[in-house]
């Protein structure tokens, strides 16, 4: 990486780099990185609502934003804007203090999770070994958000919305877990750069392939995990109320909206590094694009290939808040516990098989 930057810089830069402490070179270098992932994962939230608003609009045959800036492009600064201006109200009654970090134990998971996160083979803020069980257990850390928001507002509705968001999390995190536990038996490895390397070489090596009943499943589980429709049941069931958040106004309010939105970012990325080779490229060992002029670029992995990826994930979120009606509560813990549990402990069963037989990420085992 510090080659790449060296280029770009003057060389007296670069003595003066050189001329630094080591720890001092790692700690800037960690904050630049952890700087840029911010920014971007910020923004990229604030124009997925812009964004979401314009795919649904769409399909309801509707305009969707365009008053505020050029195509209306303004509109998500605009609604920062007044969710930072309208007043926050405390209830009298709530406990205040876990009132005020309810939000922030949703938002923080979600942006702690990109310290794992590949972005390409270079570029990773914490190349640590156990980052599955490190992305695994920030997950399940907004459950503590949800139930902290909902009791500490000391309002029955908010508590019932509470309940039924944190045992629609519970559930679906064991199987998401179940099916990372897949991943783990295909790519022998925790390490998330490592889980990419084993799908190289192109569509026929993703693991989405072998194991597209645990994709199904994490996919599915991903959602329900960002309580999204069609399993938003927290907004919406016998009451028509904001579930959780219900008591909320103003900057809290807007936490949580962000960690939502957050969520979806990291749940689409997550898939696509765990299914769909992460950074990657698809036409991976196509020689005979190197021949043809411009499309040579399509052959090489990068970031631009994760982004891709991460916005196909996002842009079927958006599709399935416009198209599916929201699930009754029963139905959502069945789907839960009956079906996707049963169906990753078989899969592992089978995943077990394919590796006896050496098929699928298995087949060079006895190479």
């Amino acid at each position: 990486m510090l080659d790449f930057f060296a280029s770009m810089v003057p060389t007296f830069i670069w003595d003066i780099w050189n001329s630094l402490p080591p720890t001092i070179q790692y700690l800037t270098i960690t904050v630049w990185k952890i700087l840029f992932v911010m920014i971007v994962v910020i923004l990229i939230v604030a124009f997925s609502t812009y964004f979401e608003r314009k795919v649904i609009g769409r399909m309801q045959a509707r305009v969707g934003p365009n008053r505020v800036g050029p195509l209306g492009l303004g509109q998500p600064f605009a609604d920062v804007i007044k969710l930072l201006i309208k007043e926050v109200i405390v209830p009298s009654q709530s406990s205040k203090f876990l009132f005020v970090i309810a939000p922030l134990l949703s938002l923080i998971p979600a942006l702690a999770a990109w310290a794992v996160i590949p972005l390409n083979d270079w570029y990773v803020i914490a190349d640590i070994n156990a980052g599955l069980l490190f992305v695994l257990a920030l997950t399940s850390v907004g459950v503590y958000g949800v139930i902290l928001a909902g009791w500490a507002t000391n309002s029955k509705y908010a508590l019932l919305g509470a309940m039924r968001s944190a045992a629609q999390i519970v559930a679906y995190e064991i199987a998401m877990g179940f099916a990372l536990v897949g991943v783990l038996m295909a790519s022998g490895s925790l390490n998330l750069g490592d889980i990419v390397m084993a799908q190289g070489g192109g569509v026929s090596q993703w693991f989405l392939i072998p194991l597209f009943p645990l994709f199904i499943v994490f996919w599915i589980s991903g959602v329900a995990e960002t309580n999204r429709a069609p399993f938003d049941v927290a907004e919406g069931e016998s009451e028509i109320v904001a579930g959780f958040h219900v008591e909320y106004s103003g900057v809290g309010f807007a936490i949580f909206f962000l960690a939502e939105y957050a969520n979806m970012v990291l749940i689409s990325t997550l898939t696509a590094i765990f299914f769909l080779g992460g950074w990657a490229s698809p036409f991976e060992g196509w020689t005979f694009l190197n021949d043809i002029v411009g499309l040579s670029w399509l052959t090489v992995g990068g970031l631009h290939w994760l982004f891709i990826k991460m916005c196909l994930f996002m842009y079927i979120f958006f599709w399935f808040r416009a198209t599916f009606p929201r699930y009754r509560y029963d139905q959502i813990m069945r789907l839960g516990w009956k079906i996707f549990i049963p169906v990753t402990i078989i899969w592992i069963a089978v995943e077990g098989a394919m590796a006896w037989f050496q098929i699928g990420p298995w087949s060079g085992l006895g190479a």
